[in-house]
């Protein structure tokens, strides 16, 4: 399965991190995944936040790109951001699909697992 392309030390992920108080964080813009305080190579090291992240790569496509964004941001006043139902299915999707992602690897443990964001 090929991955979309990949923007290391994107700021658009770095103003994410910042508002989630997280040490890293990945999030897609279209069919780009942006990562801050994680390199490439962690990103695709665990396979259920490559799962997760491709879950809002379909959610872009579905909804286009002002569609998601207006429901993204509109779910996360309403209901947080750890609520918000885009990132629901795709922690849904993380744990479902991680291990299409996991390239013949044995899946990563808990503590290998890139940590979920609590944010508010």
């Amino acid at each position: 399965m090929e991955l979309p392309r990949i923007v290391e030390n994107s700021p658009w992920a770095r103003l994410a991190r910042l508002k989630l108080k997280a040490g890293s964080v990945a999030m897609v813009l279209g069919s780009s995944i942006h990562l801050s305080g994680a390199t490439r190579e962690q990103f695709l090291s665990d396979p259920y936040w490559v799962a997760h992240e491709m879950e809002h790569i379909r959610q872009f496509q579905q909804y286009g790109r002002l569609g998601f964004l207006w429901r993204y941001l509109l779910d996360w006043a309403k209901h947080g951001y750890y609520n918000i139902p885009f990132e629901v299915q795709a922690r849904e999707a993380g744990e479902r699909d991680a291990v299409l992602y996991a390239a013949g690897r044995p899946l990563p443990g808990p503590e290998q697992r890139h940590p979920t964001p609590k944010g508010s």
